[in-house]
């Protein structure tokens, strides 16, 4: 499943040189148990995003959450079943969640903009070449991009096509922008073998599938190991280096792309 360390180390160098990054947060690594946002998470996420910014990269945040933030603030006791409940617990969340962005990012200087997106954005091509233009002119601007799914609008559950809390998401806007790697943060140190111990690094998506258990996932969120993994998959064929490591983990991002041996990393172009 793993290259040769030598391997391993020359191509994580390469995190180094990145210009374009896709990260995306998920929404146990940014909230409590109840949904309430965990505002010492999020500091520490929007810092180190920032640090990237101020070291040049082009930076593209897709944050899961909002649907919790909604669940906590209508005193909900768990992520409901019905769709119509759902739309209605993130049309109040993602207020919550967007105001905090807006405060915590306005604090380093750096400015957001709110993308909320759904399969129809990325089916139709008039409209995928419009998201592409949009988060483009975003970071070229020196904004930074927010972006979460429209669960809001969106009926795609019914349809068996929502994205896996957000991890389908951000490997479709890698491709979209043609981002050089992707970082999803979640609350594991990376993909786990079967004695819990980190996998280093992946080079068969196939043998790695194989320690996941399917739709793995917490009770506030859609996603899981095995929904990251396919999300990975498509990055990395994209010719996106990825790594999957834990949120927690102080300077997280920095140490990934100083080229550190953090999370569990894929390069681009793995099958």
């Amino acid at each position: 499943m793993t290259a040769s360390r030598s391997t391993v180390a020359r191509e994580r160098a390469s995190l180094q040189d990145v210009r374009r990054v896709v990260v995306k947060v998920g929404t146990h690594s940014i909230a409590a148990k109840t949904g309430r946002p965990d505002y010492r998470a999020l500091r520490r996420i929007v810092s180190q995003l920032c640090e990237l910014r101020k070291q040049g990269l082009e930076v593209i945040f897709v944050s899961s959450g909002a649907v919790a933030a909604g669940v906590e603030a209508l005193g909900l006791k768990s992520r409901p079943a019905q769709v119509n409940d759902v739309q209605m617990c993130a049309a109040v969340g993602q207020a919550r969640f967007i105001a905090e962005y807006e405060k915590l990012f306005g604090g380093y200087g750096v400015q957001i903009g709110q993308v909320l997106l759904t399969h129809a954005d990325f089916d139709d091509r008039r409209r995928a070449a419009n998201v592409r233009r949009s988060l483009d002119h975003l970071v070229r601007a020196g904004i930074v991009p927010v972006v979460n799914e429209n669960d809001v609008v969106a009926d795609d559950e019914l349809k068996g096509l929502a994205f896996g809390d957000n991890d389908w998401l951000s490997s479709l806007i890698v491709k979209l922008v043609r981002a050089d790697a992707l970082v999803l943060l979640t609350t594991v140190d990376g993909l786990l073998d079967a004695e819990g111990r980190r996998v280093p690094s992946i080079s068969s998506i196939r043998d790695a599938m194989k320690l996941v258990r399917a739709g793995q996932k917490g009770s506030l969120s859609k996603g899981g190991m095995d929904s990251k993994l396919k999300a990975v998959r498509n990055a990395s064929q994209a010719g996106a280096h990825v790594v999957i490591a834990n949120g927690a983990t102080p300077h997280v991002l920095r140490y990934i792309f100083s080229g550190r041996d953090v999370g569990t990393f894929v390069p681009g172009a793995t099958m």
